[in-house]
This record gives structure tokens, C-alpha cells and sequence, in this order.
């Protein structure tokens, strides 16, 4: 997919992207050194957890313990995103993506404490390691909702240059996204980072996250 920037004319276009700040080579190599090796790490410290959440899903319903969604991402290219499933097996019987929702009746009982307190983004320590994501960046949306905030503001595709993350201060601050007007703030926060990303904001999100996930702050 084209990168396609929202604004009125080339010059514009041509000052906005300037305005990037572009991270140096070695701190982008920093931070996949970090990535690789924290994802590393954490899959093999957190392996009695992804055990017992295996179980606890299993034992609920019997249905399958990881769930698998194809999402855009890096250079806008597809990847498949790994989660525990929260949800039933029917929850889109239909073929239609639908957003997940407060009190939404499709999440089962496990599934429900495991999105209260973010343990059921665990499995994307996998995609963070393939280098499919990152600790912080952009979190990766499905094409049918990208093509849809696209639609409203093209600004979305100048996301591709980064790698989406299992952090980012749109999730921290702007919590799940249940509708259009969520997901354009979630857009106006992610072009902020875009606009400002570093190694340091990169350890302060990180921080921030992980305080408030241990205080069982609900985001």
C-alpha cells in the first residue's frame, strides 16, 4: 500500500514528512537488540503464565487457546497477530469484524479478566521477537477498520514507517478502541509519537505501561 499523505498540496506534504524525526541508525538497531532480546526474556519468564492461561481457557470452553487475526503492520504489510482468546468461538460467526465493546457478552469469563489486566496480549512477545512488532509503536489494526479511519484521514498510512507496538501512549491513555472517535484519537496520538519517538520516550512508555498494568489500573 502507498504511503498517501493528508495534505493540500506536495509543498505541504514535502514540509510535514521533514518535520519527522527520523531515529539514528544505531538507535534504531538499539531498539531491535532491546526487542529481540526483552521478547526473548519474557517468553521464557512468563512460560509458567502462558501455561496456566492455556489451561484456564481449555477448561472453560474447550476451544482453542491462541487466537490468530491477520493485521496490518510494518510498510503496511499484513501479519498475522497472536492473542489468547478472550472471546467465544462464534464471536464473528458472521464474517463481519466488529469491535470489541464495554460489558460485551462475547467475551467469556477468563477472557474477560485476561483484557481487564492486558494478559491477553502475552503471545505477541512471539511477534515482538519475529520482529513483526516492537514494544512501542502503533498498535496494528485490522485493513477493514485501516481502510475506514483512512477514509475519514489518510495520515493513517504515514504509520507504516514503524513497526506496531505492544505499547504506545494511545493505549495508555486512550485505553481499547470501541469506536470511529477513539480510533482517531488513537491515530492523533500515534502521529504524535511518530513525531517524536526516541529511545527515551520509547523506556518512559514502557514504564508508565507496565506501573499501571502491576497497579491493575483498567485502560
Amino acid at each position: 500500500m502507498k504511503v498517501v499523505p493528508f495534505f493540500s498540496n506536495e509543498e505541504m506534504s514535502k514540509e510535514r514528512t521533514e518535520r519527522h524525526v527520523k531515529m539514528s541508525r544505531m538507535s534504531c538497531m538499539t531498539k531491535r537488540l532491546f526487542d529481540a532480546v526483552c521478547s526473548l526474556i519474557g517468553l521464557i519468564v512468563f512460560s509458567p503464565v502462558f501455561l496456566i492461561v492455556a489451561i484456564l481457557i481449555k477448561r472453560e470452553d474447550g476451544g482453542p487457546v491462541i487466537f490468530r487475526q491477520e493485521r496490518v503492520g510494518y510498510r503496511g504489510e499484513i501479519f498475522t497477530l497472536f492473542k489468547f482468546r478472550s472471546m467465544s468461538v462464534t464471536a464473528e460467526a458472521d464474517g463481519k469484524p466488529q469491535l470489541c465493546e464495554k460489558d460485551d457478552k462475547r467475551l467469556t469469563k477468563v477472557g474477560r479478566f485476561l483484557r481487564d489486566h492486558h494478559l491477553d496480549e502475552l503471545p505477541q512477545l512471539w511477534n515482538v521477537l519475529k520482529g513483526e512488532m516492537s514494544f512501542v509503536g502503533p498498535r496494528p489494526e485490522r485493513e477493514f477498520f485501516v481502510k475506514q479511519i483512512s477514509a475519514i484521514n489518510p495520515d493513517y498510512e504515514l504509520l507504516y514507517q514503524l513497526r506496531p507496538g505492544l505499547f504506545s501512549t494511545a493505549t495508555l491513555y486512550n485505553g481499547y478502541t470501541d469506536t470511529m472517535e477513539k480510533m482517531l484519537e488513537r491515530l492523533r496520538m500515534d502521529l504524535n509519537y511518530l513525531n517524536t519517538r526516541s529511545l527515551w520516550v520509547d523506556i518512559k512508555i514502557i514504564f508508565l505501561t507496565a506501573v499501571s498494568i502491576i497497579s491493575g489500573k483498567k485502560f
